[in-house]
């Protein structure tokens, strides 16, 4: 079933191309044999010539981006998967560069597999190629579409494309409010039905699988999800120029953080007090689940876009602060090129747990909960520049204004950190 939301002209792709919402995946051993399967039929299918053979296509897509940070005494990251970046009076080419391959394989209107990879700057401040899709997609009928297998994160408004910069009206999406969802894939299932409800339609999906990815941490290993359970599903109505939905996800974390956290977390439970016990069960991530609440609308017609979008999360564990996310953006075509402007925030609530018994462990405990803290807001102004079909050249210019206690979404803080950021972007985008 084809995708029912609504582009805007600089995001359209062309017809076929990268799109999230036709994918499906397996393990890895499925994702070579089906690799395997796609090269060797390569010489052997033509399916233009014969529409009974499958059709196979291949895609590519990327960003070559520069980053320089004026001001702003920490590590500038697109998001929480990043474990470096660019502090003041830096440049950086990490931060926004990657590319990525993708391959289609459709065996008539029904049945289709798909295989995507990125190379980007990743948590162990490598570039080595990460899968990102390697799915089945099953349709029986164009109202119902059945995936399975490493499927794109679909889990906010547009998440599942946040790497392909061309679809995208700004250089990154949106830090305050993605920069915190560090999920890109995971390995499962999801059905989707749509059906017409007055003048629109009414598109409704459920997913199930398990996630295993890293998160960087500053001066211990990295945090890894180890295959923890997700869950949640969405309901987006589509009418006219309008697009909303609503969102549910929830994962389910299967261990406590390493390193430092863990050593606080042991020293918690040997200290022979109540409220040491207390402090270490309410700080452990291991067994606790996150809950992520979104609702989003975007208005697409002709030269025009707008979009807003609002999460929030709540969290088992004391030491994952609750917050609430969202941004507001426009862009207004004229020609070839598209200005644009937006505002996003983010703020968060720390958790008020009991004295530990010891003001020492109560300045640990303190300390390590302000560690996910969130309290700014961010000014967004830049230009779009489509000078070439599947190609564009963007500038962009983020002024981050919070309080010192704003540190989830920054690296390697300094002493004097005030919370405030200026970002200036550049970035050279393609799809083909």
């Amino acid at each position: 079933m084809p995708t029912m939301l609504p582009t805007a002209n600089f995001q359209r792709l062309p017809p076929g191309q990268l799109n999230p919402a036709t994918n499906l995946g397996a393990d890895w051993r499925r994702y070579r044999l089906a690799m395997l399967c796609c090269v060797s039929l390569i010489g052997t299918s033509n399916a233009h010539a014969n529409p009974k053979l499958p059709q196979l296509s291949f895609h590519t897509f990327g960003t070559g981006g520069t980053v320089y940070v004026p001001e702003g005494n920490a590590d500038f990251i697109r998001d929480v998967t990043q474990l470096s970046g660019p502090s003041a009076g830096q440049w950086s080419v990490a931060v926004d560069s990657l590319i990525g391959g993708q391959i289609n394989l459709k065996f008539g209107e029904k049945f289709e597999l798909v295989s995507q990879a990125v190379s980007r700057h990743r948590y162990d401040d490598s570039y080595r190629p990460e899968l990102m899709w390697a799915l089945a997609r099953y349709s029986p009928r164009p109202d119902l579409d059945l995936r399975g297998g490493r499927l794109g994160t679909d889990f906010y408004m547009r998440s599942d494309s946040r790497l392909v910069g061309y679809s995208n009206l700004t250089i990154r999406p949106s830090v305050d409010y993605y920069g915190g969802v560090p999920y890109y894939y995971f390995d499962g299932v999801d059905a989707s039905f749509s059906y017409p409800v007055g003048s629109g339609i009414l598109r409704s999906k459920i997913f199930a699988g398990f996630n295993d990815e890293k998160i960087p941490l500053e001066l211990t290993p990295s945090w890894r999800s180890d295959n923890s359970l997700v869950l949640g599903g969405s309901l987006d109505y589509i009418i006219g120029s309008w697009q909303f939905r609503f969102g549910y996800f929830q994962i389910d974390n299967r261990r406590n953080l390493p390193g430092s956290f863990e050593t606080l977390l042991n020293v918690l439970r040997t200290t022979p007090t109540p409220g040491a016990l207390a402090a270490a069960n309410a700080l452990a991530t291991a067994d606790s689940t996150g809950r992520h609440f979104s609702a989003g609308l975007i208005y697409d017609e002709g030269p025009l876009q707008i979009q807003l979008l609002i999460s929030g999360v709540k969290q088992d564990s004391a030491f994952l602060q609750e917050s609430v996310s969202g941004y507001l953006l426009g862009g207004y075509r004229l020609g070839d090129f598209t200005p644009y402007a937006g505002l996003s925030w983010s703020s968060s609530t720390p958790a008020r747990l009991n004295s530990t018994g010891s003001a020492g462990l109560d300045v640990l405990v303190k300390s390590a909960i302000a560690r996910t803290g969130l309290d700014q807001h961010t000014f967004t102004l830049g230009l779009r520049w489509d000078f070439y079909p599947g190609m564009d050249l963007k500038a962009q210019w983020d002024v981050m204004q919070g309080s010192p206690d704003s540190r989830l979404l920054y690296r390697w803080e300094s002493g004097d950190w005030n919370g405030r950021m200026q970002v200036l972007s550049l970035a050279l985008d393609f799809a083909f």
